[in-house]
């Protein structure tokens, strides 16, 4: 039913059918907005809420739940999500709220963050905290292939693929990730997995 309207209201509408899938879905397509069942099987919705949020995947995210207790709430906006909508509910509401996060989302498309650290894509421009960093173009570029799956290793030669169209020798990332590490600061929070390459890890 959630398919049909919302895609009969002009949105792209993917469907997964339980958390795991979800999971998938959500980190493959980069969707503008997540709407989630609370009520999920393999992963409830709760679960599936927090690892996103976890791996630093900012897009909004609506719960929908027939809990309408507070507790059940204030759980739900804990793990993450943007806002909470009860069963039964109103379409047009759901289609409001819907519209409302696709907004909120569209306003930090171009931004990726994790921890303390934000990196504004069109800027190529970054913050720790309230400290601006200055960064060159393939220091921002390699920043964001690490800032947009945090935990996950990027090896030297993906990171040459991506930022140098693979014309570059193994070492230059060490070098670019030496000056990333300088100009973030402390605490660190790009680490060196052994034999492998790098991961972004708070």
């Amino acid at each position: 039913m959630l398919e049909r309207t919302l895609t009969a209201e002009g949105f792209e509408v993917t469907v997964a059918s339980d958390g795991g899938a979800a999971l998938v879905a959500a980190q493959r397509a980069a969707p503008d907005v997540i709407v989630l069942d609370v009520a999920m099987p393999v992963l409830d919705g709760i679960a599936v809420c927090r690892r996103l949020r976890d791996k630093g995947l900012p897009t909004p995210i609506l719960m929908l739940t027939a809990r309408d207790s507070v507790p059940d709430r204030v759980t739900g906006l804990e793990a993450g999500a943007d806002d909470y909508l009860v069963k039964p509910f109103a379409v047009p509401e759901l289609i409001a709220r819907v519209r409302a996060l696709t907004r909120r989302g569209a306003e930090t498309r171009h931004r990726l963050s994790y921890a303390d650290l934000v990196l504004d894509l069109e800027s190529r421009r970054a913050s720790r905290g309230s400290r601006p960093i200055e960064l060159t173009g393939r220091e921002s570029d390699l920043l964001a292939l690490l800032m947009r799956d945090p935990g996950r290793t990027v090896t030297r030669e993906h990171a040459i693929e991506e930022i140098w169209g693979g014309a570059a020798e193994a070492n230059v990332v060490d070098r670019y990730v030496t000056r990333l590490r300088r100009k973030l600061g402390e605490p660190a929070l790009i680490r060196t997995v052994r034999g492998a390459g790098f991961t972004l890890r708070a």
